[in-house]
Parts: structure tokens; sequence; C-alpha cells
């Protein structure tokens, strides 16, 4: 029998550091080396990208925070008295801003609940917690550095029912598939009593969209070209983000907004371990895609992933622009009218 190495836990942690960043160097090479080139919206995130998109979400062009922000404090109080949650568990929460909003429903509602913000930028998760205990002491507090797409690690003690949220149209960042698969994640996660709150974007005018993804000041291109900066330090490639430029759009056949960084000349991009990539000008990295749905699409993904839609709220109009959806897993009871 082979004798099993003795790491410290430093080295321990140094090893699945390196191990980490390995596969996600095998990731972004196998990115670069397909036709349309792309790269996980994942590297816009470190703290200047979270500071970054807490702006996007304030511009005027970016209707999508204000529109949900207005569906949740119209309904969410409603449905945590009528769900009595215990705990809730928030995907890519960011710096928690709407959050409050749920977070102020649950404060008194229930006795003891916890609050898990998941997020993949230690630091300004960090700063987004400490802010939110001095706001909400009766509330437990734990946040949890993580990356939602792969398997969710939450605490055994997770007290029960809980609330999943999943808000700001995050969704629709990824593909039919991936999205499916999130989902399913999501729901195997969830026992009876739980209740997962999903932020979706709908369809509407090509020049409402487009705007969005395109203001005025240019947080969206810094926001978007931060990739490259965040790359470039996690794991050593060799991004000139002054080469690149940023470009959105909404496609039309597959209903979805992309987002891609194109190159303004030649050059060639080295990722370590993993090969050399060349770029050539107007040559497209796509960084982000935006499906839109409707309720029929969302109705049919949750039944895909194991879940049932309980309840579906929009704005008004006759052309609502964002939607709440509310589900529970499939075997736990039927789907709303």
């Amino acid at each position: 029998m082979a004798s099993v190495p003795n790491f410290s836990p430093d080295q321990a942690s140094a090893r699945a550091a390196d191990a980490a960043h390995a596969v996600a160097r095998t990731e972004v090479a196998a990115g670069l080396s397909r036709s349309q080139k792309e790269i996980s919206p994942r590297w816009f995130y470190d703290e200047r990208g979270s500071e970054l998109f807490e702006r996007i979400t304030r511009l005027p062009e970016y209707y999508l925070f204000r529109e949900e922000r207005a569906l949740l404090r119209e309904f969410v109080p409603g449905w945590i008295r009528e769900m009595r949650p215990a705990a809730l568990v928030e995907l890519g929460a960011g710096a928690a801003t709407k959050t409050r909003i749920l977070l102020d429903a649950f404060d008194g509602a229930t006795d003891g609940a916890w609050y898990i913000p998941v997020d993949i930028s230690e630091d300004f998760l960090k700063r987004a917690a400490d802010s939110l205990r001095e706001e909400y002491p009766a509330l437990e507090i734990r946040p949890l550095v993580a990356d939602f797409t792969r398997p969710l690690p939450l605490p055994d003690a997770l007290p029960r029912p809980a609330v999943f949220a999943l808000l700001g149209s995050t969704i629709g960042n990824f593909g039919p598939r991936a999205a499916v698969e999130l989902l399913t994640r999501i729901a195997s996660r969830m026992r009876e009593g739980d209740r997962f709150l999903l932020g979706t974007d709908l369809h509407k005018d090509r020049s409402v969209l487009e705007a969005a993804y395109n203001d005025q000041d240019g947080v969206t291109a810094a926001f978007n070209l931060n990739a490259l900066a965040v790359l470039n330090r996690e794991l050593g490639t060799d991004f000139d983000p002054r080469a690149f430029r940023h470009r959105a759009f909404y496609d039309g056949g597959t209903r979805r907004i992309e987002m891609h960084l194109v190159a303004v000349r030649d050059l060639t991009v080295t990722v370590p371990g993993a090969g050399r990539f060349t770029i050539a000008a107007g040559e497209t990295i796509r960084t982000e895609i935006s499906c839109k749905y409707d309720r029929a699409r969302v109705a049919e993904m949750f039944g895909e992933a194991g879940l049932i839609l309980d309840d579906w709220v929009t704005g008004g109009g006759p052309e609502p622009p964002f939607a709440l959806a509310v589900g529970r897993t499939a075997a736990l009871g039927r789907a709303a009218d």
C-alpha cells in the first residue's frame, strides 16, 4: 500500500488552488479554441467587477434592476408571510442590494432565520455580509464563497423550509441545456416546503434590450473588459485589454443578448500550461449571453428540472419587462393555474 503524503492545511489549500487553476486554464483554452471564441462570464467578477456591476444596476438604461425591485417590493412580503421560511439562500448575491427587500420581510417573520449569500467574490461578499449583520442583528448571516454553477456546499444544519433565490435574470446567462442543468442542481438541494424564487427578463423591443447593455457612460464596456484583467491576474494569461472593445447586440434567432470583446488588431494570447492562441483583428470573444423568456419557456425549464411553477408575476403594461417565478419540487404539489 502506498504511503499517504502528510500535507499541512496551508499546503493542502495551495495544492487545491493549483488544481483549480489548472482546470480553469484548460476550460479557458477550450473556449479560445472554438470557432466562436468564448470565455465564461464568471471571469467578470473580482472586487472591481462586482463594484462595476453594482454601478450598472443604477444606470438609467438598465431597466432590469428597477423592474425586478418593484416586483419584489410588491409581492415578497405576502409570499414570506405565506411560506414562513426559516432560511434564504441567495445565489450570486453580490452586494445583496435587492435582497434587503427579502430580508426586511424575513426580519421578525421567523425567529432565528438564516441568510446565506453565495458569491464568487470573497472580499465583496464579506463586506456585504458585515454590513447586513449591522442592519439585521436578529438574522444568522453566513456568507458562502462558492461558484453556484457547481455543486453547492450548503451547511447540513441549514434550517428549513428555505427559499432559494436566483435574481437579476442570472438564469439568462446560461444556454438552454446549461440553464436546465443549473435548475436541476438547485432542485436537488430542495426539500418539502422549500421554494425557488427566480427573476427573469422577458422578450421586448430590440432597442430597449440593446440599450441596457450599451450604456452611454461605458460602465458595461468596462465591466466586459474587466474579465481580461481577472484572467491575467488569476490564471497568468497575457491579454492586452487595450486591444479589445466592447460589443453587445440582440440575436432575434436565439432570442438573447450577446456580449463580445472585439479584437482591434491581430494578437496572440498565452494561457500558461494550455497553449497559445491567435486572435485576428475583428475576431470576437463571446463573454456572456442573456436569454429572454416568457412564461411558457420558464414553465418548460422548471418541468425539465423537476420543478413546478407555483406563481408567476410581471410588471404592468401590454409588454411587461420582467417576471418573478416561484417554484417547488415536482413531487410536492401541483402547478398554479
